[in-house]
């Protein structure tokens, strides 16, 4: 796994898990490699039947010329079979749903996925629940390790 998009998790309920493929040029491709991305602020939008990536930011590395450097922050296809990027449209327009990355990811062929999660978004007290509810998760691991550690 490359990147995960904590902030995703935190800020919506998810509810469906899809698999993209994305285009990228080389210098990214290397970038993401070296685990230089970023999807906190990312998100997908559907337009004229294509699916894309905004925001996300991808660094170029430090060995990059100046003249293959690239937009860090532009505008990536994503690839996807059109009946599925018309299920995911008929989802976001009459449910008010939406589409986040959640993580990006190199497949077992070495081909770069994104990770794309149909999800509504969490109220402030729902984002508070979800807070405690994971700190008594670690408290109780924590817990069950020290007695299994001390008997």
């Amino acid at each position: 796994m490359v990147s995960n998009n904590k902030k995703a998790f935190h800020d919506y309920f998810i509810q469906d898990k899809y698999e993209a493929g994305i285009v990228l040029t080389g210098g990214e491709v290397k970038a993401i490699r070296a685990n230089k991305v970023n999807l906190r602020d990312s998100y997908i939008r559907i337009e004229k039947g294509e699916i894309w990536l905004l925001q996300a930011h991808v660094s170029y590395l430090e060995t990059t010329h100046a003249s293959f450097r690239y937009d860090e922050i532009r505008k990536r296809k994503l690839l996807m079979h059109k009946l599925e990027i018309k299920r995911l449209h008929a989802k976001v327009s009459k449910n008010g749903l939406t589409l986040v990355p959640t993580k990006i990811y190199i497949n077992d062929k070495n081909l770069v996925k994104v990770e794309v999660a149909l999800a509504s978004g969490k109220q402030l007290h729902d984002k508070r629940q979800s807070l405690k509810e994971k700190d008594l998760q670690k408290e109780s691991k924590s817990a069950i390790k020290n007695f299994a550690k001390n008997n």
